[in-house]
This record gives C-alpha cells, sequence and structure tokens, in this order.
C-alpha cells in the first residue's frame, strides 16, 4: 500500500521550524480595513467574483495562532512537494460542501464577506476534475494567511521523493548521475569486451549520462517544465 501525505500536517510541521515568523504576532496591526462594505449576495456568486485585489477584514480577537501561516511556510511545501499556492479562482474543481460550510462559519465568527481565498493544491487540480488534498485559506496581511479548510488526503505519500529531482539544477544533475549509474551496472559484464575494465565502466557511463540528459532536456523544453521554486506561485501551465 502507498502510504499517503497528508499536506496539513506537512505544513504544520514546517510551521515549527520557521517559529521566527509566529513569535509575539500582533493581529491587530496585520490588517487594513476597507471603507466601504460590498453588496450582499450568496456565497457561490461571491466565490466567482471575489475581488483579489481587496484586503480580508479580519476580528484579530477571533484568530487562531494554529490557523496562521507565513507565506515563507507555505512557499516551503509549496516547493518540496511541487504544489501551486495560487487565487481561488484558478481552482477548477468545485469546493465541497464542508470548505463552503467552513467559508460561511469563518464569515460569523468575523462578521465579514470574503473577499480573497488562496489555494495550496497540486498543479492538475488547476486545470482538472480531481482532489488531491488542497488547503483554502484567506490572505490576512503582511504575508500571513488563516487556515480555511482542508479536504482530500490523496496525494502520493513517496510525492517528495517523486518530484525530489524538479527542486533546483543540482538535485536535477544528482539524480541524473544516479540513473546513469544504475543503467551502466545493469549493463552485463563482457557485453563489449571480454576483460572488465574501469575505462570500459565509466565510458558506459558518459554514454548512459549524455542521454540521459539529452531526454530530459528534450522532455523538459516539450512540456514546459520548470523547477519547482519557479512554479509555486505562477498561474501559468508552462511556467
Amino acid at each position: 500500500m502507498i502510504p499517503k501525505l497528508n499536506l496539513l500536517e506537512k505544513l504544520r510541521s514546517q510551521k515549527e521550524k520557521d517559529h521566527q515568523f509566529y513569535q509575539n504576532i500582533d493581529f491587530s496591526n496585520l490588517f487594513e480595513y476597507p471603507t466601504k462594505k460590498e453588496a450582499n449576495s450568496t456565497l457561490e456568486f461571491r466565490l466567482k467574483n471575489l475581488d483579489y485585489s481587496a484586503i480580508n477584514l479580519i476580528d484579530a480577537d477571533q484568530l487562531k495562532l494554529g490557523e496562521v501561516y507565513h507565506i515563507d511556510s507555505i512557499r516551503k511545501i509549496a516547493t518540496t512537494y511541487r504544489l501551486r499556492f495560487l487565487p481561488l479562482k484558478y481552482f477548477k474543481p468545485s469546493l465541497p460542501k464542508e470548505a463552503l460550510q467552513k467559508i460561511q462559519d469563518f464569515e460569523h465568527r468575523h462578521q465579514t464577506e470574503i473577499k480573497n481565498l488562496q489555494i495550496l493544491a497540486p498543479s492538475k487540480l488547476f486545470k482538472l476534475e480531481n482532489q488531491d488534498d488542497p488547503l483554502l485559506f484567506a490572505p490576512i496581511g503582511n504575508g500571513y494567511y488563516t487556515l480555511i479548510h482542508q479536504w482530500g488526503n490523496d496525494l502520493n505519500g513517496f510525492r517528495k521523493l517523486i518530484v525530489w529531482p524538479l527542486r533546483g539544477p543540482v538535485e536535477l544533475v544528482i539524480t541524473l548521475l544516479f540513473v546513469s549509474y544504475l543503467l551502466t551496472m545493469l549493463v552485463p559484464d563482457g557485453l563489449f569486451s571480454k576483460e572488465d575494465s574501469s575505462a570500459q565502466f565509466w565510458i558506459l557511463f558518459f554514454f548512459f549520462f549524455k542521454g540521459v540528459v539529452g531526454l530530459t532536456i528534450f522532455y523538459g523544453i516539450s512540456m514546459g517544465k520548470n523547477f519547482n521554486p519557479f512554479i509555486w506561485n505562477s498561474k501559468y501551465f508552462n511556467a
């Protein structure tokens, strides 16, 4: 059985490491309050027409520190697991009823209407009708976000390992070297000559490495792939 990855648990663990962002937070100084209230409308309509340049009106006394996350913590999780952190308008699936209820509860507690929502989820959820453990956040100012709801628990438990080569150029080169070494080790002894030698091994290794690098470059360019730090908050498919 492939273990499942709980994205919220990983984010909470990252939050503990980034403790400098969560010491002595004065929530009352985070917000800029709008001067006028938007017109009343249904929740579904408002979620489809959010003003992403607006500031969420938050009651600081109702905020829970355990549900507040700094953008740096979110960015690290996004780049580690190759996720996107984008406005709700780019999220293709419909929000589940539980998420809608959480939004209504949040608005009731803070006596406000949500104006801005962000989603942390795999890239495919911003294109396909699927569910893979998204996290729904509301920006509250100064790089902080409060968690509204988490649903699903379908991320592959090995996702961190699977996407590790795409974390940066160094990780990719190490992966290609490792794959080339494995391919070289799979070549039977004496296939090209009766006597084994280190020179033959390294010639084969260099041959496989060039082939693997070539295929990787071709695939990366043709599919518009990029490293995790460059796509985590990009709205473009081929960023």
